[in-house]
C-alpha cells in the first residue's frame, strides 16, 4: 500500500516543513509515503471564500479519482485516538487496497460537497491551521505504524 498526503498550497513555516521530513523519513521504513502538494493561483485568494474553496475542490478532485481509500481531515470528522487510528489503518492494509489518500484542504477547508463524498476525519476539537496540521497528521500516522509493529515510541 502507499500513502499519500494530498494538500493545498507549500508550506511556508520552516519548522513544520522539516518536522514533516522528518517524519516522512521515518515513514518510509513501513511504507511508501508521499507529500503531493497543489499549487494555487495567489488571485484565487482575493475572491470570496466559497469560490476559493471551489477552485481547491476543483484541483482536489482531478486528483482523488486514483486513490482507493480517501480521508479529509477536517474539523467535522470523526476523532480517532492513536490507538484507534492505528486499528483503522491495519484495517485499510489488511483490506489489500493499494492506494490511500489522506487530504489537507485550504485555509478554509473543504466544500460541502467533498465533505459529503469522502471519509472525514478531526484531529482534534481545537482548530490547527492548515499547514500545521501536517506536521501532527506525520506524527500521528508514524506513531501508528509503530503501535501496529509493536515498537516503543507509543506509551500507554
Amino acid at each position: 500500500m502507499k500513502i499519500i498526503l494530498l494538500q493545498i498550497d507549500k508550506t511556508d513555516q520552516n519548522f513544520v516543513e522539516q518536522g514533516v521530513q522528518e517524519f516522512s523519513k521515518r515513514l518510509s521504513r513501513y511504507v511508501p509515503f508521499e507529500t503531493i502538494t497543489i499549487a494555487i493561483n495567489k488571485t484565487i485568494r482575493n475572491k470570496t471564500i466559497e469560490e476559493q474553496k471551489l477552485e481547491e475542490e476543483k484541483q482536489l478532485n482531478s486528483h482523488l479519482a486514483k486513490y482507493d481509500t480517501i480521508f479529509l481531515l477536517d474539523e467535522t470528522g470523526k476523532e480517532f485516538s492513536s490507538l484507534q487510528l492505528a486499528t483503522q489503518l491495519q484495517n485499510i492494509l489488511n483490506s489489500g487496497k493499494k492506494n490511500l489518500c489522506f487530504v489537507i484542504g485550504g485555509p478554509y477547508g473543504f466544500t460541502d460537497a467533498l465533505r459529503k463524498k469522502h471519509a472525514l476525519i478531526s484531529f482534534s476539537m481545537f482548530t490547527f491551521s492548515h499547514q500545521l496540521i501536517r506536521l501532527l497528521f506525520c506524527e500521528q500516522l508514524y506513531r501508528a505504524f509503530t503501535i501496529i509493529k509493536g515498537e516503543k515510541y507509543h506509551h500507554q
